[in-house]
């Protein structure tokens, strides 16, 4: 039972690029309404937040207005309530990497184009962290399937002594083990 009644004070927070690549990248279905998803996942409950944890994309070659999409939808969330976006880097670079089946007399590393996102997921425990702390819920729910996420998850739910769910956002795959001890599944 919630100190307000019996729906529990939730906030979402989502790992963006995994969210993209794990459930949206191959469907249809790419701009997804987040504060939609936690409502019809947690009906009982109250949406407080939605946390988006993102990097801001670079043109590519090959996907020029990926960018520009990118964009659109980040503008799209914003209108909705109770939205907050959070943004790492996104690192593009030519990297140097060894052939997977050289061939005898040719070279055997080539330059590739290498892109990282850096920083949204240290945002993202970081958030639930500082936000566990204050008090900002009562249950946090977690989009992702990162295994880095675990500790934090598990700080919240055994020092700060709140409830956390994770929603795996990958349907062909179970969630790592680290994460399905660290709070609820969903």
């Amino acid at each position: 039972m919630s100190l307000w009644g019996w729906e529990l004070v939730t906030n979402l927070y989502v790992d963006g690029f995994n969210l993209y690549y794990r459930a949206l990248k191959d469907s249809p279905f790419r701009w997804l309404d987040l504060r939609k998803l936690a409502e019809t996942l947690f009906p009982q409950d109250s949406i407080n937040r939605v946390c988006y944890f993102t990097a801001r994309l670079n043109a590519r070659p090959g996907n020029p207005s990926q960018r520009q999409r990118q964009q659109a939808y980040l503008r799209a969330l914003a209108t909705l309530p109770g939205f907050d976006a959070y943004y790492g880097v996104f690192r593009s670079g030519v990297k140097r990497r060894p052939l997977a089946e050289p061939v005898a007399g040719l070279p055997t590393y080539v330059l590739v184009r290498d892109s990282e996102e850096k920083g949204s997921d240290v945002n993202l425990a970081t958030r639930l962290l500082v936000d566990g702390f204050n008090r900002e819920y009562e249950q946090a729910v977690v989009l992702s399937n990162d295994a880095d996420f675990a500790g934090a998850m598990r700080y919240v739910r055994d020092d700060l002594g709140l409830r956390v769910t994770l929603v795996n956002p990958d349907p062909k795959n179970s969630s790592p083990r680290e994460l399905a001890t660290a709070g609820r599944l969903r």
